[in-house]
């Protein structure tokens, strides 16, 4: 297991090496996958409340992947997420969430990222079904429902499945494949080096590794940050 580079690299900032991404399919896919775990007001027929059947696990395990594609988080990082993390205020539209504190780790400080607009309305209604379900503890995203810690095993495990479920190949770069393609598409878009380097929470060299790639063109997924 630790030679898999999603478990080798899961407590790293900086992660794989190598920028593999999804392709803006994978990614169109991914984001379309993710979503159904949330209420869809303008979706007729059945995909409408096709919501209702997610277990407030599977809604958690896929917010969390929410994080790591649509605001480029690690797995330690979804992992400490407190309840005070994510932030509704300043945001262009009044209490929509669009921005996560991230707490200091080690060398790491403190810190804040957007996230997509999409992945905002998974974790509102995360929040929603967590708060509902009266689930203690103040961890953002709890393992249990007494609010015990995910740890590193589940949280691997399990996104690793919900890769595969979704029909993509979890063994090829796992969840920071999702944060180097949050990574390339704010480059991409023309977000300087600086200020990514600052969202992912790496020193501004890390992002050299992306040049080679960026220089290519590529479409952008509508509806990301």
């Amino acid at each position: 297991l630790a030679e898999n580079p999603q478990v080798r690299y899961a407590e790293a900032a900086s992660g794989d090496p190598l920028p593999e991404f999804l392709s803006v399919a994978e990614a169109k896919h991914l984001i379309a996958f993710l979503s159904n775990a949330r209420p869809r007001p303008g979706v007729s027929g059945t995909r409408r409340d096709a919501h209702a059947a997610f277990t407030w696990q599977e809604l958690r395990n896929r917010v969390a992947v929410a994080l790591h594609l649509g605001g480029g988080l690690t797995p330690a990082e979804v992992r400490a997420l407190t309840l005070d993390s994510p932030i509704s205020r300043g945001g262009r539209v009044r209490d929509r969430l669009w921005k996560i504190s991230i707490p200091a780790n080690g060398d790491s400080p403190a810190r804040e990222t957007p996230i997509a607009p999409w992945a905002g309305e998974l974790l509102q209604h995360w929040l929603q079904v967590r708060s509902e379900r009266k689930i203690p503890g103040d961890m953002l995203f709890p393992s249990t429902a007494t609010g015990k810690t995910w740890s590193k095993q589940s949280h691997y495990s399990t996104t690793r499945q919900l890769l595969a479920d979704a029909g993509l190949d979890e063994n090829e770069g796992g969840t920071f494949k999702l944060r180097h393609t949050f990574a390339m598409r704010q480059l991409r878009r023309g977000t300087a080096p600086e200020e990514v380097a600052r969202w992912l929470g790496v020193e501004v060299e890390v992002m050299d590794r992306y040049k080679h790639v960026v220089s290519s063109p590529m479409e952008v997924v509508r509806g990301d940050v």
